[in-house]
């Protein structure tokens, strides 16, 4: 259903220390950049801190001043953040209210710790992308964004961008969508053309993935996330 221009829409991005700004950057632009959009940066003090990589911040909106939005966005955020019960009923309530869910990479984690992927296709980073069936998705791979429904899931950098023009052609109409689209100049051209296992090939794959282990905790966002599910899942408190 599409939301008239003459209306505000309201779009909440999580953010909060070592979120990882290429995951919600491009979405959050593409709705900032629009006309008549109301934008929340939403943690739970307005506090600076440190996101990932190297990226000083601070919130504009706290957890519990945030009003309901059309547009949630989520992006890749530590363990810590994915075990956080107050962070995941904040995900769970905002997100059954909204118009579209948006989530990127490993915040796809996070929409499933909330019980949002109960059923549904969705995607994320191909490091952990058929674990999403753990926390109640049903895995697609190849690096294309999902939806299904109200849901608009992608992998990191590009699929930001890109979940967050799809969402916005739908909410808004094609026109504004592809406006946002001009007026960013969003026209990627990978200098190395390796943006995917696939492109990659398996050895250059093998070692990606080994660096993502050695740096990036996925087993344990991974177990907290499935923690999460189990306790929020659709008929889990019946």
């Amino acid at each position: 259903m599409l939301i008239p221009l003459d209306k505000t829409l309201k779009v909440a991005t999580l953010v909060c220390p070592d979120v990882f700004m290429i995951d919600i950057v491009g979405a959050h632009s593409a709705f900032a950049l629009s006309p008549n959009v109301e934008t929340h940066l939403v943690w739970k003090t307005l506090e600076p801190f440190e996101a990932l990589p190297n990226w000083p911040m601070t919130a504009t909106t706290t957890l519990d001043k945030c009003p309901d939005v059309d547009v949630l966005i989520v992006g890749a955020v530590g363990p810590e953040v994915i075990g956080d019960t107050e962070v995941i009923d904040f995900i769970k309530e905002k997100g059954k209210k909204a118009s579209a869910i948006i989530g990127i990479c490993g915040g796809v984690l996070v929409l499933g710790a909330a019980g949002l992927l109960e059923g549904r296709r969705a995607t994320t980073n191909f490091h952990i992308g058929e674990s999403l069936k753990e926390v109640g998705a049903i895995p697609v791979l190849g690096g294309e964004v999902v939806v299904d429904g109200n849901l608009y899931t992608a992998g990191p950098a590009h699929g930001s961008m890109e979940a967050a023009l799809i969402a916005l052609g739908a909410l808004r109409g094609e026109e504004v969508g592809k406006l946002a689209e001009l007026n960013s100049e969003y026209d990627p051209h990978p200098p190395f053309k390796t943006g995917s296992p696939e492109l990659a090939g398996p050895e250059l794959t093998a070692i990606a993935m080994e660096i993502t282990r050695q740096t990036i905790p996925f087993d344990l966002s991974l177990k907290l996330a499935r923690e999460g599910y189990l306790k929020n899942r659709p008929g889990a408190n019946v």
